[in-house]
């Protein structure tokens, strides 16, 4: 039986102010407790409802202040020279959409990081420049453009750019506005240089082949072994994926990034995902719970979210919130384009708040 949605509705709080009454709230107030009724409407909304707005952050905009800021201060004068992207109505938890934050990180040739950790997950994928690294609990991983890598809570980590290489450029995406709000969030300084355990490149050299895993190699911990995933990897099983499947009507090909011990999320609070829009191809509208942060990896488009079009090209950033309906468009008859993403769909999942809802008109109207 489908559920009514109405305010007249026996259930819904519908009392009617009066001066007792009135009365009777403050008396509760100045005990530190209120009446229900009064809020019930609010907190318990008849489907999800978010407070984050959709947005679209232009690189090309952004691009030049973020390579200022790598002149106005310091790696370690800033602890992480970062410009942040912050949703309008998420501001007072600085979070680009829901409870995700993310940041365009820079770092020039020679620069590096202090080893640090924090309860905070984080993601990393790359935009810009050559001879980047990181070191996730001593081991060393070098990246390159559209990789993705990952950085697990409470994992000592560092960045930097070799001497020879050029300066590079990357996308932040953090759980900080999640762990803040659960109070369980930190931050520490690695002391001295944080050494190395493992040869360089260690962790993507060891699952190279899709499917294998290395016979006698020992893993205990609830996220990803695989700290980096390479975009000369996931773009050709993207291609291949594409030869042999239709893909789904809401999101083209799409591959999610996986633990390979599990299969599961990449990480206990964040996963991410890959996309393939064919030539012309336009997504069918729909809507789930759940945050995400989009960036376009390859090629040109649009978004529509909420009735609202969003047109977004290499490197462009956007957001949908949680229970908005979205549909994808490639705006080019002959070229592929690529979206990467990252959400708070492994927290959904494991607390069984995941729902979705298809377009009955398949695609919205565009009211802006």
């Amino acid at each position: 039986m489908e559920a009514k949605h109405s305010d007249d509705v026996i259930g819904r709080a519908r009392v009617q102010d009066t001066p007792e009454l009135e009365a009777y709230y403050q008396q509760l107030a100045s005990l530190g407790a209120g009446a229900l009724w009064t809020v019930a409407n609010d907190i318990e909304p008849w489907e999800p409802r978010s407070t984050s707005i959709p947005m679209l952050w232009k690189y090309d905009d952004l691009r030049e202040l973020v390579l200022k800021s790598s002149t106005l201060v310091t790696p370690e004068q800033a602890g992480r020279r970062v410009v942040y992207l912050v949703n309008d109505k998420r501001k007072d938890v600085s979070a680009a959409v829901g409870w995700l934050y993310t940041g365009i990180q820079v770092t020039r040739p020679g620069e590096s990081t202090s080893a640090h950790r924090h309860k905070a997950s984080a993601l990393r994928f790359i935009m810009e420049g050559e001879g980047g690294y990181t070191v996730v609990d001593g081991n060393k991983i070098t990246f390159e453009v559209n990789d993705f890598v990952i950085t697990p809570n409470s994992t000592w980590h560092e960045h930097g750019v070799a001497e020879n290489g050029k300066t590079c450029i990357w996308q932040d995406g953090l759980d900080i506005p999640l762990v803040n709000a659960l109070e369980a969030n930190d931050y520490a300084v690695f002391d001295g240089k944080q050494p190395l355990k493992s040869p360089e490149n260690h962790s993507p050299l060891s699952f190279t082949a899709p499917g294998t895993i290395i016979a006698d190699l020992v893993w205990d911990k609830p996220y990803s072994p695989l700290f980096k995933y390479s975009w000369k990897h996931v773009y050709p099983a993207l291609l291949d994926a594409q030869k042999v499947n239709k893909g789904c009507d809401f999101d083209g090909i799409k591959l999610n990034y996986t633990n390979p011990f599990t299969g599961g999320h990449v990480m206990q609070t964040m996963g991410a995902s890959i996309q393939l829009l064919s030539a012309g191809q336009h997504t069918r509208a729909h809507r789930h719970t759940g945050s995400f942060v989009y960036q376009c990896a390859k090629g040109r488009g649009f978004s529509v979210i909420n009735g609202k079009r969003f047109d977004w090209k290499e490197r462009d950033i956007f957001c949908i919130p949680s229970w908005a309906w979205h549909e994808h468009a490639n705006l080019s008859e002959t070229e592929d384009a690529v979206l990467f993403s990252f959400n708070d769909l492994p927290v959904i999942e494991k607390l069984g708040l995941y729902q979705e809802k298809i377009h009955e008109n398949d695609h919205q109207i565009v009211i802006d």
